[in-house]
């Protein structure tokens, strides 16, 4: 996923001159390209990401519309007041990049994982989280943050990512993008039906189970990369056309993406939904990101038994 972020931010740079990047002395072999062709619009502000977003805002209210990149949990818990007093307050353009989202540092152990990030970024007024799935959706997500700056939050993964999308899909806050449809009603038996919701990581898990004879192919695949306080209405509407939703994350429970599901859905009858998090024992382990998630309930077989088990 960082080589398309970068790849991606290169191509937008040379459409949006005021595309700024900068980074906490990390992304070396990943960045070099954007500094080379941009070089008044690179800066390396060494490790010191406070320091780095306090800049990042200076620049932002200058007119550039700012990344900073960093490790997952630098950029994010180490810096969160001045993400939060200087960027959302002044509802800044600066996207705070953070590589490396959930356990995909998990062999590093918990100082370099990121499963409560959804938590501390979201409540902040007029952030958007973008967390994109595969490469081709870490494309997308770069080029609608490009073209409309604002307050954000780019989660990428690490390297090495499968793809799920065979082109770019089309990206809009709130919007579900499906992934994986269904098999036909005539194939599908009654009782089997639902969808699996995911933002981020969790997109492989979800398409995995989907594929299990267990579920009949009566399961379709869903992907929100985009979304935010300010689109939970929209995204309840559509989730009231399904009748029953899991929803998946590579993060703690605790103010997570399944607790904004819950959030959007406060009070809807008509949908059995269920939420897949993180079980908080992967917090004083050190593993490998595969390894983690599994420890931490999240897997094909978890996301299976969630769907046998609703309504």
């Amino acid at each position: 996923m960082r080589t398309a972020f970068i790849q991606e931010l290169i191509q937008q740079a040379r459409l949006h001159p005021e595309v700024f990047l900068v980074v906490g002395d990390l992304g070396f072999s990943v960045v070099e390209p954007f500094a080379k062709e941009f070089p008044d619009r690179y800066l390396n502000a060494g490790i010191a990401e406070q320091n780095m977003t306090g800049v990042a805002a200076g620049l932002a209210s200058e007119g550039y519309h700012v990344f900073t990149y960093s490790i997952a949990n630098f950029p994010t818990f180490r810096c969160l007041e001045q993400i939060r007093n200087d960027v959302a307050y002044h509802n800044l353009p600066v996207t705070v990049v953070s590589v490396g989202g959930g356990l995909a540092y998990g062999s590093l152990g918990y100082s370099h994982h990121a499963v409560q990030d959804y938590a501390v970024m979201r409540p902040l007024p007029g952030m958007t989280i973008a967390a994109p799935g595969d490469p081709w959706e870490t494309r997308a997500s770069v080029q609608w943050l490009c073209e409309n700056p604002r307050p954000s939050y780019l989660r990428l993964g690490k390297a090495g990512e499968p793809v799920f999308h065979s082109a770019q899909p089309p990206l809009a806050p709130g919007s579900l993008l499906l992934v994986k449809a269904a098999a036909s009603k005539a194939k599908a038996k009654a009782k089997a039906k639902g969808i699996f919701l995911t933002t981020g990581a969790a997109l492989g898990y979800a398409l995995e189970a989907a594929a299990s004879p267990l579920l009949e192919g009566g399961w379709s695949v869903y992907s929100l990369p985009v979304w935010g306080e300010t689109v939970k209405n929209a995204v309840a509407e559509a989730l009231r056309a399904h009748v029953c939703v899991v929803v998946v994350e590579d993060h703690l429970e605790a103010g997570g993406f399944g607790s904004f599901i819950r959030e959007a859905m406060r009070g809807d009858t008509h949908v059995a939904l269920r939420t897949l998090s993180l079980d908080p024992k992967v917090c004083g382990t050190v593993a490998s990101q595969t390894a983690l998630n599994k420890l931490g309930g999240l897997d094909a077989s978890c996301l299976i038994q969630a769907a046998l088990t609703l309504p």
